[in-house]
């Protein structure tokens, strides 16, 4: 068994790992968590004598495969849960992070198991990204930034990178959501500013909101 406090640092390895294709420093855990290196430095400790994580001092964290299972494990519940809040109770993509945080530290894998049966086994949550089966494996999809994409490209949205309230709330406004088409009409490549095709609607977005936006080309 494991503290929220626990999962909550092997979730956030689990994801960095991925951003960073390697070893986590203890510094990228302490920005990604608001937290002192130092705290995080006794937290891996602790997570190493659990063997749920290899810690090297010096180069960093990486997680065991068990390690790897109980993240996993995490984030298929917080994923399930997002899925639950929008579909079930009608709650807006971005009401449900902060409830699922809470939701996902539930160790019934009954409960889990039924859940996700009961949602017809859904391969993305509500914001696009993959979720964990039962054996911690997940369905990808080809996507990229929308900032990559060039003037006349075009585009399917398939998750978002950011899932602050203030961000969904601002695509909210654009009427961009998952399965929204875009098309880039011009980009000034001194910033990366776009104007971009939402339906009928020309608009100018920055660098930043294009940076945090997946979209599919084929």
């Amino acid at each position: 068994m494991f503290t929220h406090a626990e999962e909550n640092y092997l979730k956030t390895i689990y994801h960095l790992e991925h951003e960073l294709k390697g070893e986590v420093s203890t510094n990228a855990i302490a920005d990604r968590m608001e937290m002192k290196p130092s705290s995080v430095t006794d937290m891996i400790q602790k997570l190493a004598d659990k063997e749920v994580v290899s810690y090297k001092k010096y180069k960093g964290a990486v997680l065991t495969a068990q390690g790897k299972k109980v993240a996993a494990a995490v984030i298929r519940k917080h994923r399930l849960w997002e899925v639950f809040l929008v579909e079930k109770l009608n709650f807006h993509w971005d009401e449900v992070h902060e409830i699922a945080e809470q939701l996902e530290h539930i160790k019934s894998d009954e409960l889990v198991t039924r859940l996700d049966k009961f949602l017809g086994n859904p391969d993305f949550d509500p914001h696009g990204d993959p979720i964990p089966d039962k054996h911690g494996n997940m369905k990808r999809t080809e996507k990229k930034l929308l900032s990559e994409l060039n003037k006349n490209q075009r585009g399917i949205c398939v998750g978002v990178k950011e899932t602050t309230t203030e961000y969904l709330q601002y695509l909210d406004k654009k009427k961009i959501s998952i399965g929204t088409k875009i098309t880039v009409l011009g980009k000034e490549f001194f910033d990366g500013s776009m104007v971009i095709l939402v339906g009928r609607d020309q608009f100018f977005i920055s660098n930043k909101i294009a940076e945090n936006l997946y979209v599919q080309t084929n």
